[in-house]
């Protein structure tokens, strides 16, 4: 069963669409830590890496508000035709709390794609750096950039693939490593942080950025998400070493599409002064040179 109502705004560059859909699967990916898969092949088959969709349970009002929540991956039918999605989340609060409790074949009304997502990587160097539950959209940046997969209608085609590409990845004990499995693919190199030292390097994952950054920072790209003061502390590494870098924020939203002005941040203007924009609409994604964090 699905139902598509398109809507187009001002400002985007994408026709979303409200999507009842049915559960495929829900798993553990770590503490706290759940993964649902989505039926939905029409989404499947249009969003990028970095872009999101908000999603809510199809009936009843409580929670009335859907929640944002990123691309994880795509799935496909046994055709190799998109047929889902699926996303990563934490259990903080009472959606997140019923959806780790999802059974297959619920329904739920999912709203997407939104958002602008990360560009296509033109380095020759990409490094991702992920913290908490901020590794979501990098295993699709990551199959893009390998040439392992392909996303968007039309596909996103990468003209110059990077010669090697990096994920950085700190949490705050191995007990939280979420996705470790499926971030073992060819060509990956994946680099973890632990502050408690229990499975990697013992430190914060900008400790793995800088290392990365000493030993090649010709042409590198850094793609970051993650909580607030991470994003801050790369953007600044970045910025010290001349290093081209987006960050993905995590901001609260309750609409999605830019009506409620409830996830504006803050952006430097040519000018040098500053001004709001819409995270959902003009972000997730952000250079980050534009964001006064």
């Amino acid at each position: 069963m699905s139902e598509e109502t398109p809507t187009s705004l001002p400002g985007m560059m994408f026709c979303a669409k409200q999507h009842i859909a049915r559960v495929e699967a829900v798993r553990q990916m770590a503490r706290d830590t759940w993964a649902v898969k989505i039926h939905a092949p029409e989404l499947a088959a249009s969003i990028t890496p970095g872009q999101f969709f908000m999603i809510r349970p199809a009936t009843g009002s409580d929670p009335l508000l859907g929640r944002p929540f990123a691309l994880f991956d795509i799935y496909c039918d046994a055709d190799g035709k998109p047929a889902g999605v699926e996303f990563g989340f934490v259990k903080v609060g009472k959606l997140t709390s019923l959806m780790s409790q999802w059974t297959v074949g619920e329904e739920v009304s999912i709203w997407g794609p939104l958002g602008n997502g990360f560009p296509i990587p033109d380095c020759r160097h990409l490094i991702c750096v992920a913290g908490g539950i901020g590794q979501t959209p990098f295993l699709g940046v990551a199959r893009e950039a390998l040439g392992l997969a392909t996303y968007g209608n039309p596909a996103r085609r990468i003209a110059r693939r990077p010669e090697s590409v990096s994920l950085c990845y700190g949490v705050r004990s191995m007990n939280y490593l979420a996705g470790i499995e499926e971030f073992t693919i060819d060509g990956l190199d994946l680099k973890i942080a632990t502050d408690d030292g229990s499975f990697g390097h013992h430190g914060f994952v900008t400790d793995l950025l800088k290392l990365q950054l000493a030993s090649n920072h010709d042409e590198v790209h850094v793609y970051c998400c993650g909580p607030e003061p991470m994003m801050k502390a790369v953007a600044e590494i970045c910025k010290q070493q001349s290093v081209p870098c987006w960050l993905s924020l995590e901001t609260p939203m309750a609409c999605g599409f830019g009506a409620c002005f409830s996830c504006v941040t803050k952006v430097v203007e040519p000018d040098g002064s500053w001004d709001y924009r819409r995270t959902c609409v003009e972000g997730p994604v952000f250079k980050a040179e534009q964001l006064v964090l």
